[in-house]
């Protein structure tokens, strides 16, 4: 059997590719239920929307559990990872915009 430990040590520099994998496709399958859950909002995302959110929300929900991984680090930090931010804040404007 397959591991979570051996899954995950397969790594692009810090990261690790599984966790984007699975987060990607857990987003992609699970957009329409996520729409219903922010049905109360009036909002509805496409499925391209709710797939550039994710490094976003992620990094959200990461600082708020205090689970900070190597990217949330580099997000959080001032001194670097400039173009990270850029990008999360170019995905977010692109993530909400109607």
């Amino acid at each position: 059997m397959i591991s979570i430990e051996y899954l995950r040590s397969f790594r692009l520099g810090e990261f690790a590719i599984f966790d984007f994998t699975l987060a990607y496709l857990g987003v992609y399958l699970l957009s329409s239920t996520l729409n219903k859950i922010i049905s109360p909002t009036r909002r509805k995302l496409s499925r391209t929307q709710w797939l550039l959110l994710v490094l976003p929300i992620s990094i959200i929900f990461h600082i708020a559990t205090g689970n900070i991984t190597p990217l949330t680090k580099l997000a959080i930090d001032p001194g670097v990872g400039h173009g990270l931010k850029v990008l999360l804040l170019i995905m977010l404007y692109f993530g909400l915009k109607k």
